[in-house]
């Protein structure tokens, strides 16, 4: 019996936790938006691991580092107006363990003359205690 109250216990406290880890990540996902639509990709940027092992891939190809990234994100959107406003819906959230998280979800884009849009797979990482997005797939 104590085994079996020790084993709930247990699942309670992992569930509890990956409640707490989910909530953490929407959390990002939410700074990401009001960043964004502020037209501030620099903030924005702060979401994503800083390091040259970050992988976004995009339409074109495959690309690794920060810095090439936010470089991109700088170049196809230059100013406030080609950044429009930004809206995510989150399909899944999955917290596969204390440090790795799988989200995937819509953006919609509002722009004075049209409004993109597509979906992403993003995997986060808890690094030093901070969930930061290590590989994005935006179509």
């Amino acid at each position: 019996m104590k085994k079996l109250i020790l084993c709930c216990l247990m699942l309670l406290g992992s569930a509890l936790l990956h409640a707490q880890d989910r909530q953490a990540i929407l959390k990002v996902m939410q700074k990401q938006e009001l960043d964004w639509n502020r037209g501030d990709i620099d903030s924005f940027m702060q979401s994503y691991w800083k390091s040259d092992s970050l992988l976004f891939i995009g339409k074109a190809a495959p690309l690794y580092g920060w810095q090439a990234t936010i470089e991109r994100y700088k170049k196809a959107y230059p100013d406030k107006a080609a950044m429009g406003q930004l809206k995510f819906t989150i399909l899944q959230v999955k917290v596969f363990d204390p440090s790795n998280a799988f989200v995937m979800g819509a953006w919609q884009l509002k722009r004075a003359k049209d409004a993109p849009g597509g979906y992403y797979t993003l995997w986060f990482k808890k690094i030093k205690g901070e969930w930061k997005i290590v590989c994005d797939h935006t179509s």
